[in-house]
């Protein structure tokens, strides 16, 4: 099972000899929604890469609040991660299930020995990097130039890439939680999107009607 989904996720991003030393060396986990996979002030000592699911990847604030800064599909992996990995530092962010699915984590010394290795390592990591460092751009783009509305409208079309759907499942208060922001807030923007007719509010979810 593991080494089909390997190879489904990376087999046209890494060569054969690789992908075999991968099904050798490393650890397969399964996680749900809502697992913590990585936690704040925690030491990481091996590198995940994302073989179904997805995962969000959280920073904490100063005043204990959390803000969403991307999520992680099957064939990504976390710069962030690798950096702390390399560092030996301390993890500055969180990385929850965001829905079901499973991983690979690839021990540190593997992470520097396969980029002097194998070609296809060293690109995959740059390239990893370089998408990690674009996405947190978009995050603080959004932060320091949309008001909460135009924050709100462009989490709620990425949750619907993510999960594939028009339709997500989460309450007025996680949504909140994510965008770091109270959930008085994000009732009344989302009772507005709904009279604009851009959305249909359910129990506990919210339906996307206009891009």
């Amino acid at each position: 099972m593991m080494k089909e989904l390997l190879y489904a996720s990376y087999g046209d991003v890494f060569e054969p000899e690789l992908l075999e030393e991968i099904v050798q060396i490393s650890k397969y986990i399964e996680f749900k929604e809502g697992d913590v996979l990585i936690d704040y002030q925690q030491y990481v000592k091996s590198m995940p890469l994302l073989l179904s699911g997805a995962i969000k990847v959280m920073r904490e604030d100063y005043d204990s609040g959390e803000l969403l800064l991307y999520y992680l599909e099957r064939g990504d992996t976390c710069a962030i991660t690798m950096t702390c990995c390399l560092g030996e530092k301390q993890s500055e962010i969180r990385a929850i299930g965001e829905l079901p699915g499973a991983l690979l984590m690839i021990p540190i010394q593997k992470m520097s020995e396969w980029i002097g290795k194998y070609k296809s390592w060293m690109s995959f990591v740059f390239e990893s990097y370089n998408n990690r460092f674009n996405e947190l751009l978009n995050a603080i783009d959004t932060i320091a130039f949309m008001d909460m509305n135009d924050r709100l409208l462009n989490y709620l079309f990425e949750k619907s890439k993510i999960e594939n759907s028009t339709k997500i499942f989460k309450t007025h208060q996680e949504i909140a939680k994510e965008l770091n922001t109270s959930r008085v807030v994000i009732s009344r923007l989302l009772k507005a999107l709904e009279k604009n007719k851009r959305i249909k509010l359910n129990r506990n979810s919210v339906e996307i009607l206009l891009k």
